[in-house]
């Protein structure tokens, strides 16, 4: 949807939905990829799964493709997570990956109630491993520092524009 599309990703609990949000409340078109364009489904095909996994956390690859090719907006930012990134990565003209410290990172799971991802232990424990071995998530996006206050975060953001 814009001239210019930026990834903004990383680990659970890094900031991704407070930077869309934030973005949109300056007026940015920002979407909310794990609400508009996320289901389960095998990274590799596609197909819809039963069941709710992280491994099977995927976005719409022809959504994605078609809101990239729109260009109504100067820029659009699609915020979340995708285990299918690499169908798509190469559509956009860059890569954020939000990352935070370990005691950051337990803070804001200590903070989630159990009905949300992160919430139950067997969740945080698969979130605490992949912020250890960074597995899952853009190899040279731009790292982002957001622990930092989230109008910080998201300055930084626009300024690496």
């Amino acid at each position: 949807m814009g001239k210019r599309n930026y990834l903004i990703e990383g680990v659970s609990c890094t900031g991704k939905t407070s930077v869309c949000d934030e973005l949109q409340r300056r007026g940015y078109h920002a979407i909310h990829g794990d609400r508009e364009l996320a289901y389960q489904g095998d990274p590799e095909t596609g197909t819809p799964t039963e069941g709710a996994t992280h491994e099977h956390h995927i976005w719409h690859v022809d959504k994605v493709k078609a809101l990239v090719a729109n260009h109504d907006e100067d820029v659009t930012f699609f915020c979340g997570g995708s285990r299918n990134f690499s169908k798509f990565i190469d559509l956009f003209d860059g890569v954020f990956v939000l990352d935070v410290d370990l005691d950051t990172l337990n803070r804001r799971l200590d903070e989630r109630p159990e009905n949300e991802w992160g919430g139950k232990k067997k969740e945080r424990e698969l979130i605490l491993r992949l912020h250890e071995t960074k597995e899952d998530i853009p190899k040279n996006g731009i790292i982002i520092d957001s622990t930092a206050p989230i109008e910080r975060v998201v300055d930084e953001i626009l300024r690496q524009c």
